[in-house]
């Protein structure tokens, strides 16, 4: 299936009904030119972030897989604040701003929550939309990425940045249109 078709597939879904129940400032969506500026803005926004009060502990910067990692790291490390991987076993560290997959991201809370590399290709990521065999399988790898991204964003008690590199990925217009 093209690039095309599938975007124009995706783009059928209507949402009218969603409610959202996040009770705090509006999530903040940035998208940058290169994954430098987003470091950039994601270091600026956490130093900006913990000035108003929340510890590093407080913070949790999630992607897409394990390949983006490095990308958080550059961001923690530019906001000059320590951090912890978090693994299977989902351990946070006092002190340490937790730096995961969206996949570990269930069940846990943070004050405040940075989504990154909500590239095209990365979510939805484009090795599962190229396995595709049918239009049913594709809705349904259309519906778990944006669960993924849904279940990330959800993590923030207070406060939420969504970040990515043009082109970004389709789903950051859906956050930006409600």
């Amino acid at each position: 299936m093209s690039r095309e078709s599938v975007r124009s597939y995706s783009n059928i879904e209507d949402r009218n009904d969603t409610v959202s129940v996040f009770n705090g400032p509006p999530p903040l969506i940035h998208v940058l030119k290169t994954e430098s500026e987003e470091a950039d803005a994601v270091a600026n926004w956490i130093k900006e972030t913990s000035t108003t009060g929340v510890l590093p502990h407080e913070f949790g910067v999630f992607v897409r897989s394990a390949a983006q990692i490095g990308r958080a790291q550059a961001a923690v490390k530019k906001a000059g604040l320590p951090f912890t991987i978090l693994d299977e076993r989902v351990e946070t560290i006092s002190g340490h701003v937790s730096i995961g997959t969206m996949h570990l991201a269930k069940g846990l809370e943070f004050r405040a929550v940075v989504v990154m590399a909500c590239d095209d290709e990365v979510i939805p990521l484009q090795e599962r939309i190229e396995t595709v065999g049918d239009d049913a399988d594709l809705q349904e790898v259309y519906e778990t990425e944006r669960h993924l991204l849904y279940v990330a964003c959800t993590r923030a008690r207070d406060r939420l940045l969504v970040t990515g590199v043009e082109p970004a990925s389709e789903f950051l217009d859906d956050m930006r249109a409600h």
